[in-house]
């Protein structure tokens, strides 16, 4: 993974500040430890499934499903995976009649995933699908020890796992929560590990990355103020539900009270893919407000060299230049003028990350990447990253509600 910067960070005292904060982390906070995990015991528990289940299905919300979809979506288009993987992880009845449509609840095996075991989406689905589908095999609950949702797990002596101590569901794609369904859909969960492994190295040991990351984490911090939204800008369709996993992971990490302050901050995320956001949100960063830096996310090897054909059409003779040229060329052209044209800008901050190909190990990288500087980010704002008070507030509102119906 390449990732160079388009802007400068001149500030050490700030860095170092930073870096010891983070190692400091690593005593208290789960998911550091992660990439250093042993993970026989997953291996373990896929061989006890059913060789008959076709499928795997999360129920789950937020960090319990988010991750896990990052990945699979990222993997599937390249690699013919053992079984499919789906997601119920909204109480609209149309998406769950739709996902129920498309498996058969005999040969699926649902994983329900909740750290509190009392998380009402999840519980709410749960209960739906219980009901159409009683067999108390087909399903494993993932965990915290000890919980309310473990000890009904083994009343009905269903398969439990245990989240790990430590480690938010915002960061937890690395643990059992997002290893399990991935492993059991063939995805090489080895691969994903060493990836996350690489870039902790080169983070902690002096690497590459130690330098890339402090200087990206305080120009953000020192002009959050100014530039208080951040864009990714990923050029690839493989890269949509990462987005989505990175907006949950900086949103809720870093849109907070401040630890010693009164004040409200926070940096917004938005995901966008190239290039048919060219066509929608880039005008905005274009000529818009200057209140948004960009990273910009390619694929250096699509493993696909698909061409468009020697073919001249009348009329439209001056896009012959486009004969030849393989699509993933051109993506990647698309991606490089427009960085071009918005580095010509010099308001607009950019940086950009180049991925080697389309594979577990890269994924895991660009994760591990991402929730590093999350953190770093949030210890230079001065916030906590790890906690979601303003989440909470709303469940206890609903959960007083449920109680009125």
């Amino acid at each position: 993974m390449i990732n160079k910067l388009y802007f400068e960070s001149k500030d050490k005292e700030i860095e170092k500040r930073a870096f010891k904060a983070i190692k400091r982390e690593q005593d208290t906070i789960g998911y550091y430890s992660l990439p250093s995990q042993n993970i026989d015991y997953i291996e373990d528990y896929c061989n006890s499934i059913d060789d008959n289940i076709e499928a795997i299905a999360v129920i789950g919300i937020g960090g319990s499903s988010l991750g896990a979809k990052a990945v699979y979506e990222f993997i599937k288009p390249v690699e013919e995976l053992s079984r499919k993987l789906y997601f119920f992880e909204s109480t609209d009845p149309i998406n769950i009649k739709n996902l129920l449509d498309k498996i058969d609840l005999d040969k699926t095996h649902f994983l329900v995933i909740s750290k509190s075991g009392t998380t009402v989406e999840t519980f709410s689905i749960y209960k739906y699908i219980l009901s159409l589908q009683p067999d108390n095999k087909n399903y494993t609950f993932i965990t915290d020890p000890n919980s309310s949702l473990e000890k009904y797990a083994k009343e009905i002596e269903a398969k439990v796992l245990h989240l790990p101590d430590s480690v938010g569901g915002r960061f937890s794609v690395l643990s059992v929560v997002g290893l399990v369904p991935l492993a059991l859909c063939g995805i090489d969960i080895d691969g994903l590990i060493k990836g996350a492994k690489s870039v902790q190295n080169s983070f902690f040991q002096k690497g590459y990355l130690e330098d890339i990351l402090l200087k990206k984490a305080s120009f953000y911090a020192k002009n959050h103020a100014r530039y208080n939204i951040n864009c990714i800008f990923a050029y690839s369709e493989s890269l949509k539900y990462f987005c989505e996993w990175y907006v949950q992971l900086w949103g809720e990490s870093l849109g907070k009270r401040q630890r010693h302050s009164a004040f409200n901050v926070g940096l917004t995320p938005i995901g966008l893919i190239g290039p048919k956001d060219q066509h929608s949100f880039l005008q905005l960063i274009m000529e818009g407000t200057r209140n948004k830096s960009v990273t910009f996310i390619q694929i250096k090897d699509f493993q696909n060299d698909i061409e468009i054909p020697d073919i001249s059409l009348p009329h439209l003779e001056s896009l012959d230049t486009l004969n030849n040229l393989s699509f993933s060329k051109l993506i990647n052209m698309q991606c490089n003028s427009l960085i071009e044209a918005l580095d010509a800008q010099k308001d607009i901050p950019l940086d950009n990350i180049i991925l080697e190909k389309v594979d577990s190990q890269t994924i895991g990288k660009l994760i591990y990447y991402y929730e590093l500087l999350t953190s770093l980010v949030g210890e230079l704002i001065d916030v906590d990253t790890y906690n979601q008070p303003g989440v909470e507030v709303a469940k206890v509102i609903l959960k007083e509600k449920l109680k009125e119906k």
